[in-house]
């Protein structure tokens, strides 16, 4: 009996035959490429959202440059990823800022702020495009001492106990005195120093009237963005930190207490 081609090659087959299925190197080679071009795609994204960022940074630091009137633009970081729904939705979930010499504007006493940092949260830009509005704002302004020593009219500098400076104060009649002094904040996003203590001996009456005049009112901060509220300053090696918190800070060109 004739046997057909076709039957003789199925019985020799060595196993079942799958139609329309690569063979396993071309699903390796096809398996390669889809991970390249998700990958390519992965990193065009990022890069795209990179770009946004710096956009958004570069706009967030130069408002603040007008803002503030510093001499150079601040250092601004926005955080979160992806940024581009974030600018889509008007609101930046947290930003950084570092700026530095903000000075000062219409004080008796100008104290300018050495370095200024504010950690940020929900910034969300209005239809006016030179104000922000921010959720909540923690900040830190450091005034050097070499600052607060132009402000005040003599030499500051830390003293060994915590949460006091050391005063040298040029006497009237010739001579010098050196004080220890408590710095604490005070209403009004005020820095107030008290309770002098001579480093030798007992202050002199010239000498205390002298103190009590230079320090009978209180040193204001007033080139920080509307809203924040001084909470606490600590002397440290080189100045003083100045702790800030704010609820709905807006920030716009004429927004300091400067």
């Amino acid at each position: 009996m004739h046997q057909s081609s076709y039957d003789t090659e199925s019985a020799h087959s060595d196993g079942p035959v799958h139609v329309g299925q690569p063979p396993p190197g071309r699903r390796r080679r096809i398996a390669i490429i889809a991970a390249a071009s998700l990958a390519t795609l992965v990193v065009t994204a990022v890069g795209v959202d990179r770009f946004a960022a710096g956009r958004a940074e570069s706009r967030t630091a130069k408002a603040f440059q007008d803002g503030m009137d510093t001499p150079n633009r601040p250092s601004v970081h926005v955080g979160g990823f992806p940024v581009l729904t974030q600018l889509a939705s008007g609101t930046l979930r947290h930003v950084d800022i570092t700026a530095h010499d903000i000075p000062a504007h219409g004080s008796t006493r100008p104290l300018p702020i050495t370095r200024l940092t504010l950690g940020v949260d929900d910034l969300k830009t209005s239809g006016d495009a030179d104000e922000a509005r921010a959720r909540a704002v923690d900040a830190t302004a450091f005034l050097s001492y070499e600052d607060l020593s132009g402000a005040l009219g003599l030499r500051l500098s830390q003293d060994s106990e915590p949460g006091r400076v050391r005063a040298a104060v040029d006497l009237p009649l010739g001579g010098e005195v050196t004080v220890s002094t408590a710095v604490s904040a005070v209403t009004g996003n005020r820095i107030s120093f008290r309770d002098f203590r001579a480093a030798d001996g007992a202050l002199s009456g010239p000498a205390q009237a002298l103190l009590d005049r230079i320090f009978a009112d209180p040193i204001p901060l007033q080139n920080i963005p509307e809203g924040l509220r001084l909470r606490s300053v600590t002397p440290t090696s080189s100045g003083v930190d100045a702790r800030f918190t704010g609820r709905t800070v807006t920030f716009r060109p004429d927004s300091s207490n400067a």
